[in-house]
Parts: C-alpha cells; sequence; structure tokens
C-alpha cells in the first residue's frame, strides 16, 4: 500500500508551498487535486506536467490525481493524456449527484457517460476510479457496484471512502464495501468522523450533526479496516484527506498525527 495525501487542504499556496508542508509532515507521494481555484486546472492540462515534476523534485512520488470529470469530453481526454505523460496512472472521477428523485434516469445516465470514460481511459491508457461519496448515486457499496458492473478494473475501479460512509448516506458495514467491490479495489479514502446530538426541534425531533475527527478518534475502526486490507493483499492507495476547518498550522498538526497512526497501523 501507497500513503499519498489529497492536496484540497492547500487550496490559496503555491505548489512549492505545498511541496514543503508535505515534506515537513512527512508524505511520500501526492494525491494531486486538478480543480478550478487550486494549483492545476483542468483548462490548462499544460500545467500537469510540470506541477508532477516540481513534486517530485521534491522528493514526492505522485501516482493520482482527482478530477471533477462525470463524462468524456474533448477537455477530459486532454487532461487524461497529460496525466499519463506525466507518470499519474490512476485518477479519481467527479461524482454522478442524486437530488432524491429520478433514480433511474440518473443510473441510465451515468452508465452511458462512464461507457465513454471507458473508452477514453483505453485509448489514454489510465486507470479511472470512483470514489463512493454522500449525495450520489455511488455512496455505498452496493450502489458503486451496479455502476462497475461489466467495466475493467483496469479501466474504471473503485474507491472506498469509509469515512464518507460514516458521516454521509452510504453506510455499509465495511467489511461488505470491501468485499463487494474487491474486484474493483484501486484506492481508499483515509478520514475518520462521527455524528453528534444537538438540540430538539419544535416537533420534538432531535437534531444531530455530523463532524470530521482525526483517524483514530471517529466511527471508523481503521485498525482493524488497515489490518484486512493488508491480510487481503491490497495493493493500492491509500489517500489521506484532511477536511479539518481549522487554521492550516492546526490542521498540519493534525494531519502529522493521522499519518503517524497509518503508518502505526501498517507497521503493526
Amino acid at each position: 500500500m501507497q500513503i499519498v495525501m489529497f492536496t484540497k487542504l492547500f487550496k490559496g499556496l503555491t505548489l512549492d508551498e505545498v511541496a514543503t508542508h508535505l515534506n515537513q509532515v512527512g508524505f511520500p507521494g501526492v494525491d494531486l487535486l486538478i480543480r478550478d481555484g487550486h494549483q492545476v486546472t483542468p483548462a490548462q492540462p499544460e500545467g500537469i506536467a510540470p506541477a508532477v515534476a516540481l513534486l517530485m523534485r521534491a522528493g514526492l512520488a505522485v501516482p493520482m490525481a482527482t478530477t471533477d470529470v462525470v463524462e468524456a469530453t474533448p477537455q477530459a481526454e486532454r487532461v487524461f493524456a497529460a496525466c499519463r505523460e506525466a507518470g499519474i496512472g490512476t485518477i479519481r472521477l467527479g461524482y454522478y449527484k442524486y437530488a432524491g428523485q429520478g433514480y433511474r434516469e440518473i443510473f441510465d445516465d451515468a452508465r452511458r457517460k462512464l461507457d465513454g470514460l471507458d473508452a477514453l481511459a483505453g485509448r489514454t491508457g489510465v486507470q479511472l476510479a470512483i470514489q463512493l461519496h454522500g449525495d450520489t448515486i455511488h455512496a455505498s457499496g452496493a450502489q458503486t457496484l451496479r455502476l462497475l458492473e461489466d467495466h475493467d478494473p483496469a479501466r474504471i475501479s473503485a474507491y472506498p471512502d469509509p469515512g464518507n460512509q460514516v458521516v454521509q448516506d452510504g453506510r455499509d458495514d465495511w467489511r461488505f464495501t470491501f468485499d463487494v467491490l474487491k474486484p474493483w479495489l484501486s484506492c481508499v479514502g483515509v478520514k475518520n468522523g462521527g455524528w453528534y446530538p444537538g438540540t430538539i426541534n419544535p416537533m420534538g425531533q432531535r437534531q444531530w450533526h455530523s463532524d470530521w475527527t482525526g483517524i483514530p478518534d471517529g466511527m471508523v475502526p481503521w485498525d482493524a479496516v488497515i489490518r484486512h486490507l493488508r491480510e487481503t493483499g491490497f495493493g493500492g492507495y491509500l489517500t489521506l484527506h484532511s477536511h479539518y476547518e481549522m487554521p492550516l498550522g492546526q490542521a498540519l498538526d493534525q494531519t502529522l498525527l493521522d499519518l503517524r497512526y497509518v503508518k502505526r497501523q501498517l507497521e503493526s
């Protein structure tokens, strides 16, 4: 398993600053976010190779990237080709959103788009990944399986995220998630969170809210999850997500603790 850091935390910083922070925390690699408003944007795929080169000069591997791509477009092809040329082999896709109605239409549209992306992945030589995420039709393992069926894992793969499943709307037994998606597993999102009771509304219903926690402190039993991944031979990426709403220095302190915890579990 290879540990990488998702760069969403570093919005507004230069790539040099990103590299400095990642080296200070001790990350060996990067999950590079390609999104408007961040260091690398989809409208300028020619910036991907220089960004990867800069990070690699700083001693950081860049094996994967995250995008918002949901269909095969000329821009998506340019982004995928630029990633492949820069040495990025795995690319996270965007989300097929669910708004509370019309599942069949959303599903059929998503399958059509994934068929096009499957062909595009084959032409550009990359592996795409569907992340389990709330407010989508791929929030749980069972939902994601429906999208992945009949797709070659070498072109379209699964990206379980137990932290998302705990605090959003995709709750499975985590063992089921990894079991049902096993042929497609390529990377795993690593974060943690939980649910907390709040006030009672005027109708007498208790209100609950979710929040992110440190990786050892939330509802996902990461010690058991990492042991399971190790015992079942998972050899993909563990991408750490620091979604902490706090000053950057404090978020980096927590990220350091998270990284040390994950490394201890891998070594135990």
